[in-house]
C-alpha cells in the first residue's frame, strides 16, 4: 500500500520534481518508477524494480555507464508490457538506447525524445502504437542514429521534420499504414545506410535526389502504391547491396545506371508494371545474388548476360512474358538454388542444366516446352549434389512416359507434373519418396492403374490424379499414407469398391472419387473420419446405404448423385426392406378370390400383388427387399360384390373397428369416401411418385369423385408404435384442420406397412420455388412475405393444439393452386416410440440447418420454442434466396451465422436474394431478417412463441400499427443482442 501510495504521489509531483531536484542519481529512479506506473506489467518481469533503492543499475532490463552510474541503455524487448508511453522516460537525460520492442503498448506518442539528446537508439517496432506523429516530432533528434517504428499502427504522413535527423544512419517505418509522398527532405540525409518504408501506403512517385544517399547499403519500398519509374540518380548509390522495390505500380524500364552497383546483391522489383526486355547490363551486376523480376510485363528473351552471374542463388522471372529458350550460358551459375520461370512462353525442351548443379527449387509450370524429361532427370540422378525440394513442371506440352527416375528425387517434397501429355503408366518407383507432401499427375493421359508401391509415400498430404485415365483399383496400400488431407482420382476409369483402408487415414479433410466406375458398398468405417470436409463419390455404380453418423450425416446431396443404388437420405431414396406380403385391395367383395379387381377396372380379372423382388450384391445375392405397396385402389359399388378380402375398410368414425388378422390391413377415411380410381397403380408407376423425404415415399392417386389424395407409405416401420398407439395418433392428426395445414384424410395399417392418405396440393413445395425455378420465374417479394405469414398461422394453430411440427423446412412447405402455403409432415414423431433426438436428427430432420441447438443436448427438452428456430431460418432462407446450408470448394457456410454476421458488421442488405433487387423497397426485408435472427436465437427462451411471430408479421404488413420493435421478441430485452 505504502509502495501504491508513494508511485501515485510521485505522477502528481512529477512536473514540480523535475524542476525543483537537481540532476543525481535519483533522476533516473524516479524516471524509471514513474515509466512503471504508467504500463501493466502481468509477468512481473520488473518485479526488480524498487523505488527504495538509490540507483537502477541492477534491474532488469536497465544498464548504466560505469562511470557515471546513470542509466544508458533501457532495453525491455519481449517483456509481454502493455499501457502508454509517460514523460517518466524524459528523466533519463544520459539515455543512449531505448528499446521497447514486442511488446503491447497502445496509444499514441505523446512525448518528443528529442530532448533525450544523448538518445542513439530507438526501437518501439512490434507494439500496438498508433495515431499521426507530429511534424515536429523530429525538429529537434539530437544524435539519433537509428530509429524503428516498425510494426505498429501509424497513420498519416511521414513527417518532414525527419530531414532534420543528419546523422541518422538506419530508418525502419515498415509495417504501419503511413500514407501521401515521402518527405524531400528524406535525401538530404546523406548518413543513412538503411532506409525500409515497406508496407505501407505510400503513394507518388519516387523522388528524384536519391543520389543523395551515396553512404545507402539497403532500400525497401515494398508494397506500396509508388507510381512512375525509377529516378536515374539510384545507380550513383554505389553502396548499395539491397533494393526491394516490388509490389508498387512502378512502369518503364530499369534505369540503365544500375549496372553501377557492382556490389548490389539482391535486386527485387518483382509485382510491377515494368515493360521492355530484361536488361543486357544486368550481368554487370556482378554480386547479384537474388534476382527477382517476377509479375511484370517484361517481354523477349533471356539475356545471354545471366551467365555472368556467378554468384546467382535466385532466379525468379514469373508471370511475364519471355519467350525463347534459356540460354546455355546459365550454365556457368552454378550457385543457383532456385529457379522460377513458371507463366511465360518459353519453349524447346526441359533444359538438363538445372538439374545437374544441386537446385533445391525448379518452377518451370505454365509455360510452352515440349519433349519427354528422360534427359532432365537422369542429370539430376547421375550429379552427385542433387537437393531438389521441388518440381513443377506442370501445364505444359510434355510427352513421353514418367521416367522411374523421378523416383530418385529422394528429397523432393512437391512434384507437379499436371496438364502435360505424359502417358504410359504411373512408375511404381513414386513410392520411393518418402518425404514427398504433394504429388501432383492429374490432367494427362496416363494408363494401367495407381502402383500398390503409392503406399510407400508415407508423407503424401495431398495426391491428385484426377483426370489421367487410369484404371484398376484404388490400392488398398494408400491407407499407409497416414499424414494424407487430400485426395482427388475424379475422371477416371478406377472400379471396384472404396477401400476400407481410407478409413486409416484420419487426417483426410477432401475427397474426389467422383465420375469412376466404383462398385460395392462404402465402408461403414468411414464414418469416423472426424475432420471430412467434401466426399464426392457422385456418378459411380456404388451402392447400398451410406454410412452413418459423423460427416454422413450432413453430406451434399450434389456428392452422391449419380449412383442409382446408393440409399439414404442424402439421395432421397429410401433403403430397401421386408414388407408384408402383398394387400388385396377390395374390402367390399364378396368373390371367392380375394385377389380380384372389380370388374369397372376391365374386362379381365388381375391379380394385384406387387412384389418386387431386388436383388442386390455379386456373390451373395442376398434380397434385401419385397416392396408391397397398393394403395386403396378400388370402387365401392354395391352393385359389385366379390370375394371376402383380407383388408378390413372403415369409413368416418373408427369407433367400430375391430382387429383384423395379422396378413390383411386396416383402412380408415376421415371422409368416409374409399373409391380410389387409380391408387394401386400409382405406387407401381414411378411416374406418380411425388417426391421421398425423411419419412418416405409420396405418390398421388385420385378418389372416385376425381379429387386428387397424397399417399405417404411410411419407411420407418420398425419405429412406429403399436397399432392401438398408431391409431390414436393418427386420430388425433386427423382433426386437425386449418387453411395452412395439409389435412389428414386417412391411414391404413399392417405391422410392416403404414400408409398416410392426406390432400393433394397441386403447387410444389417452397424449396423448389426459392431454389430450383430458373429464369425470371421466381417469387416475388409479395408472395414470400404472404408465404411466411401463412407458415407462421399454420405452425400457430398447430402450437395451440398442443403438438410440435418436429420437421419444419422449405420443402415440407408445399403451394396450393392460389399461392396459398400449407405445411406439411407436421407431427409425424408422436409416431414413434420415443421422442430419442437420435431419431430425430437422423430419421427427420433430414435437412441441416433447421435443427434447433437443443438437439445437441440430451439435457434440454424439445419443445415449441425447436419449431420457432426452424421458422427462423426458414424467414432467413426466403429472405435471402439462400439454403439453410451451402457446400462452396472448401467451406461450408450456415445462413444463420452467415446473415447474422453481415447483420453485426452492418452489410445485411447484401444478403437480399439478388433477384430481387431493385424489385421492391429493400428497407421492407430488414425487420423481416431480424425476425428471422431472434427466431434463431440460441437460447430458446429468447425465442417469441409462434402467435407473437404472427403479431409482428402483422405489423410489419403494416407498420401504422407501430414498429416491429415493440413487438415481443425483437426489443433489446428480448436478449437477442440485436440492435
Amino acid at each position: 500500500m505504502r509502495i501504491l501510495f508513494g508511485v501515485s504521489l510521485l505522477i502528481c509531483l512529477f512536473p514540480i520534481l523535475v524542476k525543483s531536484l537537481s540532476p543525481s542519481l535519483n533522476d533516473d529512479v524516479l524516471g524509471l518508477i514513474v515509466f512503471k506506473a504508467d504500463i501493466q506489467d502481468p509477468d512481473g518481469k520488473l518485479s526488480s524494480w524498487n523505488e527504495d533503492d538509490d540507483i537502477p543499475c541492477d534491474w532488469v532490463g536497465v544498464k548504466c555507464n560505469p562511470r557515471s552510474n546513470r542509466v544508458s541503455d533501457l532495453v525491455l524487448d519481449g517483456f509481454g508490457l502493455s499501457g502508454t508511453l509517460g514523460r517518466g522516460l524524459l528523466q533519463l537525460q544520459l539515455l543512449r538506447k531505448l528499446s521497447l520492442a514486442k511488446n503491447n503498448l497502445t496509444g499514441r506518442i505523446s512525448i518528443s525524445f528529442a530532448q533525450l539528446s544523448n538518445l542513439r537508439v530507438l526501437d518501439l517496432s512490434e507494439n500496438s502504437l498508433s495515431g499521426s506523429i507530429s511534424n515536429d516530432f523530429f525538429r529537434q533528434c539530437g544524435s539519433l542514429r537509428s530509429i524503428s517504428l516498425a510494426k505498429n499502427k501509424f497513420s498519416g504522413h511521414i513527417p518532414e521534420s525527419l530531414g532534420m535527423c543528419s546523422t541518422l544512419a538506419s530508418l525502419n517505418f515498415s509495417g504501419n499504414q503511413f500514407s501521401g509522398s515521402l518527405p524531400p527532405g528524406l535525401w538530404s540525409l546523406h548518413g543513412l545506410r538503411m532506409l525500409d518504408l515497406s508496407d505501407n501506403s505510400l503513394d507518388g512517385e519516387i523522388p528524384k535526389g536519391i543520389e543523395g544517399l551515396n553512404n545507402l547499403r539497403g532500400i525497401s519500398l515494398r508494397k506500396n502504391r509508388f507510381t512512375g519509374e525509377v529516378p536515374e540518380g539510384i545507380g550513383d548509390c554505389f553502396l548499395l547491396r539491397s533494393i526491394d522495390l516490388s509490389e508498387n505500380s512502378l512502369s518503364g524500364g530499369l534505369p540503365s545506371t544500375m549496372q553501377k552497383l557492382t556490389l548490389c546483391n539482391d535486386l527485387v522489383v518483382g509485382k510491377n508494371g515494368f515493360t521492355g526486355e530484361v536488361p543486357e547490363w544486368i550481368g554487370e551486376m556482378r554480386s547479384l545474388e537474388t534476382l527477382d523480376l517476377s509479375e511484370n510485363n517484361f517481354n523477349g528473351h533471356v539475356p545471354d548476360s545471366l551467365g555472368k552471374l556467378p554468384s546467382l542463388k535466385v532466379l525468379n522471372v514469373s508471370k511475364n512474358s519471355l519467350s525463347g529458350i534459356l540460354p546455355e550460358s546459365m550454365r556457368n551459375c552454378v550457385n543457383l538454388l532456385t529457379l522460377d520461370i513458371s507463366n511465360n512462353y518459353f519453349t524447346g525442351e526441359l533444359p538438363s542444366w538445372p538439374f545437374e548443379f544441386g537446385l533445391q527449387k525448379l518452377l518451370f509450370s505454365d509455360n510452352r516446352l515440349s519433349g519427354n524429361v528422360d534427359n532432365a532427370f537422369a542429370s539430376s540422378l547421375e550429379s552427385s549434389r542433387h537437393k531438389l525440394v521441388i518440381l513443377d513442371v506442370s501445364k505444359n506440352q510434355l510427352s513421353g512416359e514418367i521416367p522411374p527416375s523421378a523416383g530418385g528425387f529422394s528429397r523432393l517434397h512437391l512434384l507437379n507434373m499436371s496438364k502435360n501429355s505424359f502417358a504410359g503408366s504411373i512408375p511404381a518407383s513414386i513410392g520411393q519418396l518418402k518425404i514427398l507432401d504433394i504429388l501432383d499427375l492429374s490432367g494427362n493421359q496416363l494408363n494401367g492403374s495407381i502402383p500398390l508401391e503409392i503406399g510407400g509415400a508415407t508423407s503424401l498430404k495431398e495426391l491428385r490424379l484426377e483426370k489421367t485415365s487410369v484404371g484398376g483399383n484404388i490400392p488398398t496400400s494408400i491407407g499407409n499414407c497416414s499424414s494424407l488431407v487430400s485426395l482427388s482420382l475424379a475422371h477416371n476409369e478406377i472400379i471396384g469398391p472404396v477401400p476400407a483402408s481410407l478409413a486409416k487415414l484420419t487426417y483426410l479433410e477432401t475427397v474426389d472419387l467422383s465420375f469412376n466406375k466404383l462398385t460395392g458398398t462404402l465402408p461403414k468405417q468411414l464414418a469416423n473420419l472426424g475432420r471430412l470436409k467434401l466426399f464426392n463419390i457422385s456418378h459411380n455404380q456404388l451402392q447400398g446405404e451410406l454410412p452413418a453418423g459423423g460427416f454422413f450425416n450432413t453430406i451434399a446431396p450434389s456428392s452422391v448423385s449419380g449412383n442409382p443404388s446408393l440409399c439414404g437420405a442424402s439421395v432421397n431414396r429410401s433403403c430397401p426392406m421386408v414388407l408384408p406380403k402383398p394387400i388385396v385391395l377390395n374390402p367390399n367383395s364378396s368373390d371367392a378370390d380375394p385377389g380380384t379387381i372389380p370388374q369397372s377396372f376391365g374386362h379381365e380379372k388381375k391379380i394385384l400383388s406387387i412384389s418386387a423382388l431386388i436383388a442386390i450384391g455379386a456373390a451373395a445375392a442376398i434380397v434385401v427387399g419385397v416392396i408391397a405397396i397398393t394403395v386403396l385402389n378400388l370402387r365401392v359399388q354395391t352393385s359389385t360384390s366379390r370375394s371376402a378380402a383380407s383388408l378390413t375398410f372403415y369409413g368416418g368414425d373408427d369407433s367400430h373397428s375391430h382387429t383384423s388378422d395379422g396378413n390383411s390391413g386396416k383402412l380408415v377415411m376421415f371422409s368416409g369416401d374409399s373409391d380410389f380410381r387409380t391408387g394401386t397403380h400409382a405406387l407401381l408407376n414411378k411416374d406418380c411418385e411425388l417426391g421421398r423425404g425423411g419419412f418416405g415415399a409420396v405418390y398421388q392417386t385420385m378418389l372416385r369423385d376425381g379429387r386428387s389424395v397424397a399417399i405417404k407409405k411410411l419407411t420407418v416401420s420398425s419405429l412406429v408404435k403399436s397399432q392401438e398407439n398408431f391409431e390414436r395418433e393418427v386420430q388425433k392428426l386427423g382433426k386437425v384442420r386449418h387453411d395452412n395445414l395439409v389435412a389428414l384424410e386417412g391411414y391404413y395399417w399392417t405391422p410392416s406397412l403404414q400408409l398416410l392418405i392426406y390432400e393433394f396440393v397441386s403447387g410444389g413445395n417452397l424449396y423448389k420455388h426459392l431454389h430450383e425455378e430458373s429464369g425470371g420465374n421466381y417469387l416475388s417479394w409479395n408472395e414470400r412475405f404472404n408465404i411466411i405469414l401463412g407458415a407462421a398461422k399454420g405452425l400457430t394453430h398447430l402450437h395451440q393444439m398442443n403438438l410440435i411440427h418436429y420437421n419444419l423446412k422449405s420443402s415440407n412447405i408445399l403451394i396450393d393452386s392460389s399461392g396459398e402455403p400449407k405445411l406439411a409432415d407436421y407431427s409425424l414423431a408422436r409416431l414413434l416410440p420415443m421422442l430419442d433426438r437420435y431419431i430425430l436428427s437422423s430419421k427427420i430432420q433430414t435437412a441441416l440447418g433447421y435443427m434447433a441447438p437443443e438437439f445437441a443436448c440430451k439435457t434440454v427438452k424439445i419443445t415449441k420454442k425447436c419449431d420457432v428456430y426452424g421458422f427462423g431460418v426458414l424467414v432467413l432462407e426466403v429472405v435471402t434466396g439462400k439454403r439453410p446450408v451451402e457446400y462452396m470448394e472448401d467451406d461450408v457456410v450456415v445462413l444463420c451465422d452467415m446473415v447474422r454476421g453481415s447483420w453485426e458488421e452492418g452489410r445485411v442488405e447484401e444478403c437480399i436474394d439478388s433477384r430481387l433487387q431493385g424489385k421492391f423497397p429493400v428497407e421492407d426485408a430488414i425487420p423481416m431478417i431480424k425476425l428471422g435472427l431472434i427466431c434463431t436465437s440460441q437460447v430458446p427462451s429468447n425465442r417469441p412463441d409462434m402467435a407473437e411471430v404472427v403479431s409482428i408479421l402483422e405489423l410489419i404488413r403494416c407498420p401504422s400499427g407501430g414498429q416491429v420493435e415493440s413487438g415481443s421478441g425483437m426489443g433489446s430485452g428480448s436478449g437477442s443482442g440485436l440492435g
